[in-house]
């Protein structure tokens, strides 16, 4: 099924047209019919010359009803501008194609109807110039009279070419159905209805009801007066729900797919149409079927800080309107975050519109990080990004700046702590996590691992190392000068541990090298096998680079090195936790999540 809202001033016009369509009256309300005024939201479908379905939803064209009219704008695809012949481009034209705009919904037809009445040519020629300047661009165009049928199979082959050209829908993405109707039925209770324009709902799935959060169960489907088990977008759809009264439901609401969107309160957008600083400082905000008083904070040119009345499920990427009901000025936004940051220092608002105006059009991971530095990855699935980037712990994203700082601060951190605790210098995980702002002990966790030597954590406590000239001064001076000059040699290629024989003769005897293990100044990674403190972490950040998983060839080639001391320096590395055996034969570093 596709989906298509009739927007105009022309109310007659268009529901004599949407009748002539689909022989079903979209105007339910008596009052409606007795005036020839489209007062809420009708609906109506018909099944296309090709063969799809295509629902109506017949919007309001007066201004009295401009809140009804987005309502039934808000959630569709693509739109049927109508004009009358006989009336020309209106005011309320006008505004209805402003929101249309504003939405930036760029799927459309324009059709000029009561051509019994007047000649369309100078009405069609001023309506496609003023739709071509806006999202819709240039659009086929179609005369018809709905009174007459005259070119009513026209716009059904055009409708037909209109539905061609929409983009793939996500069936698999996460629901959010904007109620726009609720009702109850005897023996089913309470419906709702809303088009859906992405996932699927089924018979027996649970929503959450926004911006309550009550779980509801799906108990039944309708879809074109036809009972289903499913329904995939983008169809208009009626909800028969389980466990909730028909008086706790209401047009604005949303059911949504539980844990996948941000029910926020508090917005950072960009604004198209006007500037920031234009803006009622308290205008409507429209998006789906959903209108919300909002407080206005302009930060920058076209960046605004919006505090909701009401909370609403968002995403970053959602497109809104922002409508001054007392001038009627139309303006869009599109959502940049919805958790921004609190803006407390002097500055901060000016600072954050630098930020955000160098956003892409729609938000990514990327600009999220960057601008939280830290986030989960539920955080960003709630915020309507995904990744495939690798956690630096548990389920922990890291802006790359913001890790490459806190690695740096933590030795400081570290040794500032010891030298205020002298008696007691190892700093405890939590301490480290309070002193770096860290929301998770598993963060500083992951830097200590970081960092790697001197940096060393036992038992939740975090302590330093001799550096290698602090280790190599806490031998005696033979043995210094020996792992001094062995420091040399391994300069270049730094995982070409000595033979026992090369050892002799640097003057590291099997004492000497013991001395110089328990001073720090060397690792002993096998029997036989010692390397240098900074072999430990450099060879991590080589592996890390390898196709995962790898095997002890591939490692050794990486390593530049020989199988003498690739296998035990794998096997110390498994002790170390920083590699995982897959199998008899490979190997895989070991990720935030294990």
């Amino acid at each position: 099924m596709h989906v298509v809202a009739t927007a105009g001033h022309v109310d007659h016009g268009k529901s004599t047209l949407v009748r002539a369509l689909t022989g079903t009256e979209p105007d339910r309300w008596a009052e409606e019919q007795r005036r020839g005024m489209t007062i809420d939201l009708g609906y109506a479908w018909a099944r296309l010359p090709a063969g799809d379905w295509l629902a109506f939803v017949d919007v309001p064209g007066h201004e009295r009803f401009v809140t009804n009219m987005l309502a039934g704008v808000g959630p569709a695809p693509a739109v049927m501008m109508v004009v009358a012949a006989d009336e020309g481009w209106m005011p309320q034209s006008a505004e209805h194609l402003a929101a249309i705009d504003a939405l930036g919904v760029r799927h459309g037809l324009l059709v000029v109807t009561r051509c019994d009445r007047a000649d369309p040519a100078a009405t069609v020629r001023q309506a496609a110039k003023e739709i071509a300047a806006t999202s819709l661009g240039e659009v086929e165009t179609v005369t018809a009279s709905g009174a007459t049928g005259d070119g009513i199979d026209e716009l059904r082959a055009a409708l037909d070419r209109l539905v061609a050209r929409l983009p793939a829908v996500d069936t698999e993405g996460p629901v959010r159905l904007w109620i726009d109707r609720g009702f109850t039925m005897k023996g089913s209770g309470t419906i709702v209805t809303g088009t859906l324009p992405a996932g699927t709902i089924k018979v027996g799935d649970e929503l959450a009801l926004a911006p309550t959060g009550e779980r509801l169960r799906v108990r039944g489907l309708e879809s074109l007066k036809q009972r289903v088990d499913r329904v995939p977008a983008v169809a208009r759809v009626a909800v028969n729900l389980r466990g909730v009264d028909r008086h706790d439901v209401r047009r604005g609401m949303a059911l949504v797919t539980p844990d996948r969107w941000s029910v926020t309160s508090l917005i950072d957008v960009r604004v198209r149409g006007a500037t920031a600083q234009e803006l009622p400082r308290e205008p409507i905000l429209h998006i789906g079927s959903a209108a919300t008083a909002v407080r206005v904070r302009p930060l920058g040119h076209d960046i605004a800080r919006l505090a909701l009345a009401v909370s609403l499920p968002l995403h970053v990427g959602d497109r809104a309107i922002l409508r001054d009901p007392g001038s009627r000025s139309i303006a869009g936004a599109t959502v940049l975050d919805v958790r921004p940051p609190p803006i407390n220092r002097r500055g901060g608002a000016a600072a954050a519109a630098r930020e955000l105006a160098g956003w892409p059009r729609r938000p990514d991971t990327q600009a999220l990080l960057r601008r939280h530095g830290l986030l989960r990855r539920t955080d960003l699935v709630v915020m309507g990004c995904t990744t495939d980037s690798e956690p630096v712990a548990g389920d922990w994203l890291a802006d790359p700046s913001r890790w490459e700082s806190l690695r740096n601060r933590l030795p400081d951190v570290v040794a500032r702590y010891a030298a205020e605790h002298p008696l007691d210098p190892a700093l405890p995980v939590d301490v480290a996590r309070r002193l770096l702002a860290l929301p998770d002990r598993r963060l500083v966790e992951a830097l200590v691992r970081t960092v790697g030597p001197p940096l060393r954590l036992e038992s939740g406590r975090i302590s330093r190392g001799p550096s290698p000239g602090e280790a190599e001064s806490a031998v005696p001076e033979p043995i210094a000068d020996a792992v001094r000059l062995l420091r040399r040699e391994l300069a270049e290629s730094p995982f070409k541990a000595p033979e026992a024989h090369h050892l002799a003769e640097l003057r590291l005897t099997p004492k000497a090298v013991a001395a110089a293990v328990r001073a720090g100044a060397l690792v002993r990674v096998g029997d036989g096998i010692v390397l240098l403190p900074d072999a430990e972490p450099a060879a991590v950040r080589i592996l890390r680079r390898l196709p995962q998983p790898f095997t002890a060839s591939e490692a050794r080639r990486a390593l530049d090195t020989t199988r003498r001391v690739a296998i035990p320096l794998l096997e110390y590395l498994d002790r170390q936790g920083h590699t995982v055996r897959v199998d008899a034969n490979r190997r895989r570093m070991r990720t935030a999540g294990d």
